[in-house]
């Protein structure tokens, strides 16, 4: 896989015509989950495996049919991995662990180091359990519950949206907040450094700062982002991808939102996502209460203003009259399961043109009334670790909206 010198990279708007997206079809890291990590590798639940990836096939032909060049995490990996420096900063991820110790440490070093790139990017996404490391010394390794993992899996790396998000031209590798998810950076930033096909790509963000993940930026429009302050996102976070995007000119507003620090809203887009240019789908039970900080660029390089009414202050910094909202649900409780269900978490490929679950039919008939088509897709097991098709999807090319 090459670079194609004419391809766009980058998206300025979450609704312009989406080219290419980043996806990772779930595989044996899912298959690691039991009754005793789940929570701890932050699941609702043990997934089918089998039907999450019969769903996630038909995410994947869904966008397809569609135009959209669809590119699989696990394959750009082994691309990246095959690079002696993309090779180094993996494995120095790896075995930076401190729970492994210096014995440990060396032969896990070793291990992984004579890998070819296929079973090393296996390795980096599945994990390694302490019985599938031979040779294993050192009392931490001897210590160790045999069911215990050496290198953890990455069950969340099914999320593509949270590790990067493509901010105008440049890529921000974020900064996860919970510890199960923190080595997913590790691999996002060696593809989008080291692959050929983003050979010159800038940095907008990384994961050395404050902590910011991908389901809690939206790019309301071209220069316009909201920004999501809760139990992911923290408000150093917000303040500092505003400084950086103010800096290389990729924006003029950021609009820091602060959402409820819960699991069911635990990033913005599970709130709310954009559906065309003007309008979102929305919680109904949060709409009026969301509130916008909005900063933009000053003398210090950052200003900040009082807060606003979301809807109200978003429509202002995008230049329009005011946003179409479509709601979730014609009662509180139905609203509620739907949103429960990622109901609001739609991935628009297009103006008006959006994917959802389709077990969330109250969501998606107001969708359709409200002039979306809607290309259902099934999510009974992908749903279980709390993300919808846009918590599944990281784009990387997008048209201009309009």
């Amino acid at each position: 896989m090459t670079t194609n010198p004419r391809e766009r990279l980058g998206a300025d708007s979450e609704v312009g015509r989406l080219r290419t997206v980043l996806l990772h079809r779930p595989g044996t890291e899912l298959q690691r989950l039991t009754p005793r990590n789940n929570d701890k590798l932050l699941f609702d639940g043990i997934p089918w495996v089998g039907r999450a990836q019969e769903e996630h096939d038909a995410f994947a032909q869904t966008l397809r049919d569609h135009g959209v060049e669809v590119l699989f995490l696990a394959d750009l990996l082994t691309q990246t991995l095959r690079e002696p420096a993309a090779r180094h900063q993996c494995v120095a991820a790896v075995v930076n662990d401190p729970r492994h110790g210096d014995t440990l440490r060396s032969v896990l070093r070793s291990h992984l180091e004579s890998l070819h790139p296929d079973d090393l990017a296996s390795v980096l996404i599945s994990g390694l359990a302490h019985e599938e490391l031979h040779g294993g010394r050192g009392l931490a390794y001897a210590l160790m519950d045999k069911h215990e993992f050496v290198i953890d899996p990455l069950p969340n790396l099914l999320f593509t949206r949270d590790s990067s998000v493509w901010i105008g031209d440049h890529v921000a590798i974020t900064s996860l907040a919970m510890p199960a998810r923190r080595r997913e950076t590790t691999l996002t930033s060696a593809i989008f450094t080291y692959h050929p096909r983003f050979a010159g790509t800038r940095h907008v963000y990384d994961s050395g700062l404050e902590s910011l993940e991908g389901g809690d930026v939206l790019l309301l429009a071209p220069g316009v982002l909201a920004v999501g302050t809760g139990e992911r996102t923290t408000p150093a976070g917000v303040e500092r991808l505003a400084r950086r995007v103010f800096g290389e000119g990729l924006a003029r507003t950021v609009l820091a939102v602060p959402i409820a620090q819960e699991r069911a809203t635990m990033h913005l887009d599970t709130v709310c996502t954009m559906v065309d240019v003007d309008a979102l789908l929305m919680y109904p039970n949060v709409a009026d209460q969301l509130v916008a900080i909005a900063m933009t660029p000053g003398e210090e390089g950052v200003e900040i203003a009082e807060p606003q009414p979301f809807l109200q202050a978003a429509a202002k910094a995008m230049g329009i009259d005011t946003l179409r909202i479509i709601d979730t649900g014609l009662d509180p409780i139905t609203a509620e399961r739907e949103q429960w269900d990622d109901g609001n978490n739609t991935l628009a490929i297009g103006p008006r043109l959006a994917v959802a679950y389709e077990r969330n039919v109250e969501t998606n008939a107001r969708l359709e009334e409200a002039g979306i088509e809607v290309l259902r897709i099934a999510g009974s097991e992908l749903g279980s670790g709390r993300g919808g098709p846009r918590c599944m999807s990281c784009p990387i090319s997008r048209d201009e909206p309009g």
